[in-house]
C-alpha cells in the first residue's frame, strides 16, 4: 500500500512537470518575444569623423567641417501605450523618440528631430496610430510610418525587410547580406541603399538655401543618398550596429550644386558593447526559458513517471507473494490434520469393541430409566 502511495505522488509530480515544460514553450517563450511595456529607456551614440554639415547659427546659414556626435534616445511612452484601444491594444507599444546632432569641439547643435510613433510588439515595425507625429523642422508633422524603424522582428530572418528612411518619409528596402561576428555576437548584416532621391522639403525652406548658397537661382532640389547598414542580432531583432553613410546635395537651376551633409556615421564603442550585451542577456534569457528549461524539466518529469510505474508494478507481485505465504484458513470445528496420525485420520480409526464393563440393565440411552417386570408394575 505505500508503494503504491509513493508511485502515484511520483506519477503526479511527473505530470505536472511535462505541464510546466509546455508552459514555458507554448505561453512564456511567446510572451517574451514580444517588446515589453516596462521597456527601460536607452541611448545610442554615433560618431562622425570630419564631416561636411549645414549649419545655421541665428539665421546665418554657413556649410562647416568638424566631427559630430548624433544621439538618439528611445522612450517608451507607458500610459500612452496603456490607452491604445481596438486592433492597437494589446498588441502594441508607443514609443518617443528624440534625436540631436551636435559638434564635438563647440558642442554647438547642428540639428534636431523628435517623434513619436507605434510598434507591433512582435514585428518591431511601425503601425499606423493617429496621434503618431515627427518634428524635425520646427513643427509637428503627421508621417505614416511603416516598416522597421528602430527594430527588426524577434527571429529575424536571412531575407529582405522595408527600413523606414525619416528624410524620405518612406519605406526603402533593406537587403540580408550575410552573417558577421560584433564583439562575439552572431548578427546579421542588412543594407540599405538610397540614391540621389530628391527630397520633399518646404518652398521656404528650399529659398532659404538658395538665397545663401546659390545666387541667382530661382528653383533647386535636394538630392538625398544613404547607405544604411545595420547589424541585428536576429534572436531579439536588436540594433547591435548601425552604420550611415549620408549625403544630401543642393542642386540649384542656375549655379554649382552645394553639399549641404557628407557624413559617414557609425555607432561608438560604448553603443555597440551595451548594445551587444544587452542582445545577449535577452538571448540567454530566451535560450534558457524556451529551450534549456523546458527540455530539463521534461526530461525529469519523464523520469519521475518512470520511476512512479516502476514503484507500481513491484508494489503489486508483493502483495501477490504476501497473499501466497498465508496459511490456508481451516473451519474451527474441523481439527488439523497431524503429521504423527495414521493415514485416513481420526474418522476411519477402528471402532472399538463393545466395552465388557457395560450392563445389560444400564440405559442405552442417556436419560432413559430401565425396564420394569410385569410383576412389578403389578
Amino acid at each position: 500500500m505505500k508503494h503504491r502511495a509513493v508511485g502515484a505522488v511520483l506519477f503526479g509530480g511527473g505530470v505536472l512537470l511535462l505541464a510546466l515544460a509546455a508552459g514555458l514553450v507554448f505561453v512564456v517563450k511567446p510572451a517574451m518575444t514580444k517588446l515589453p511595456y516596462d521597456l527601460d529607456p536607452s541611448t545610442s551614440v554615433a560618431e562622425a569623423k570630419g564631416a561636411t554639415f549645414l549649419q545655421i547659427t541665428n539665421g546665418a546659414v554657413a556649410i562647416n567641417r568638424a566631427d559630430l556626435k548624433s544621439t538618439v534616445l528611445v522612450t517608451p511612452e507607458r500610459a500612452k501605450t496603456a490607452a491604445l484601444s481596438g486592433d492597437l491594444a494589446g498588441d502594441t507599444v508607443v514609443w518617443r523618440v528624440g534625436q540631436t546632432v551636435d559638434r564635438t569641439d563647440t558642442k554647438e547643435l547642428v540639428s534636431a528631430y523628435g517623434a513619436e510613433l507605434a510598434l507591433d510588439r512582435v514585428s518591431g515595425a511601425a503601425v499606423e496610430w493617429n496621434e503618431q507625429y515627427l518634428d524635425d523642422s520646427g513643427a509637428a508633422e503627421k508621417v505614416p510610418f511603416a516598416g522597421q524603424v528602430y527594430k527588426f522582428p524577434f527571429n529575424s530572418a536571412q531575407g529582405n525587410y522595408e527600413v523606414f528612411d525619416r528624410d524620405l518619409r518612406q519605406t526603402r528596402m533593406a537587403e540580408y547580406k550575410g552573417t558577421e561576428d560584433v564583439n562575439g555576437l552572431e548578427a546579421y548584416r542588412y543594407e540599405q541603399v538610397i540614391t540621389d532621391e530628391k527630397l520633399a522639403l518646404a518652398p521656404d525652406r528650399v529659398a532659404v538655401l538658395l538665397g545663401a548658397l546659390a545666387p541667382g537661382a530661382t528653383s533647386g532640389d535636394v538630392v538625398y543618398s544613404n547607405t544604411r547598414t545595420v547589424w541585428v542580432d536576429p534572436v531579439t531583432g536588436s540594433y547591435v550596429n548601425v552604420r550611415e553613410q549620408q549625403k544630401k546635395v543642393l542642386v540649384p537651376n542656375v549655379g554649382t550644386p552645394v553639399t549641404l551633409l557628407d557624413a559617414d556615421f557609425s555607432y561608438n564603442d560604448e553603443t555597440v558593447a551595451s548594445s551587444v550585451e544587452r542582445a545577449k542577456t535577452s538571448r540567454s534569457q530566451l535560450t534558457i526559458l524556451g529551450v534549456y528549461a523546458p527540455i530539463g524539466i521534461a526530461v525529469l518529469g519523464l523520469v519521475l513517471i518512470a520511476v512512479a510505474l516502476l514503484v507500481s508494478r513491484r508494489a503489486a507481485p508483493a502483495a501477490v507473494a504476501r497473499h501466497a505465504a498465508d496459511p490456508t484458513p481451516t473451519r474451527v470445528d474441523q481439527p488439523a490434520v497431524r503429521d504423527d496420525e495414521p493415514e485416513g485420520g481420526p474418522l476411519t480409526d477402528e471402532i472399538p469393541p463393545a466395552s465388557t464393563n457395560w450392563k445389560s440393565d444400564e440405559p442405552t440411552v442417556p436419560g432413559q430409566r430401565p425396564a420394569q417386570d410385569e410383576s412389578e408394575k403389578r
